[in-house]
Parts: C-alpha cells; sequence; structure tokens
C-alpha cells in the first residue's frame, strides 16, 4: 500500500526546471513521477534499503529544551 503523498519544495534553476520538463514530457510521465523514478532507480543501483527509511510520520519531532 501506498503511504499519503507528502509536498516536497526546493529551488532548481530554469535550466535544470527545463529539462525535468522536457524529459518528462518524452517519457509521457509527471514531473513527479520522473523524480521519483530517477530516485528510487538510482537507490536501487546504489545500494541503498529506502524501505529501511523511516517514513516522515514515524519520525519523532526534535524538542530544543
Amino acid at each position: 500500500m501506498e503511504s499519503k503523498r507528502i509536498p516536497v519544495s526546493f529551488r532548481v534553476t530554469p535550466q535544470f526546471k527545463r529539462a525535468l520538463e522536457l524529459a518528462a514530457q518524452r517519457e509521457q510521465r509527471s514531473q513527479t513521477n520522473l523524480v521519483e523514478k530517477l530516485l528510487f532507480d538510482f537507490c536501487r543501483k546504489s545500494g541503498i534499503a529506502v524501505d529501511a527509511v523511516p517514513a516522515p510520520t514515524d519520525v519523532k519531532k526534535r524538542v530544543k529544551a
């Protein structure tokens, strides 16, 4: 079962944004789906166990004393 999606925001160069648009269009994917696919493919090839990473809702918030 897929977990709830959460928003992520980061700044990129105009060149990166255009490359993302073109690549997603060529692959007939959304930009989000393309980034997810590329990242998960990278993790799999690099031996990064994504399933071992706790979901954001599982991470306890740090409280400053």
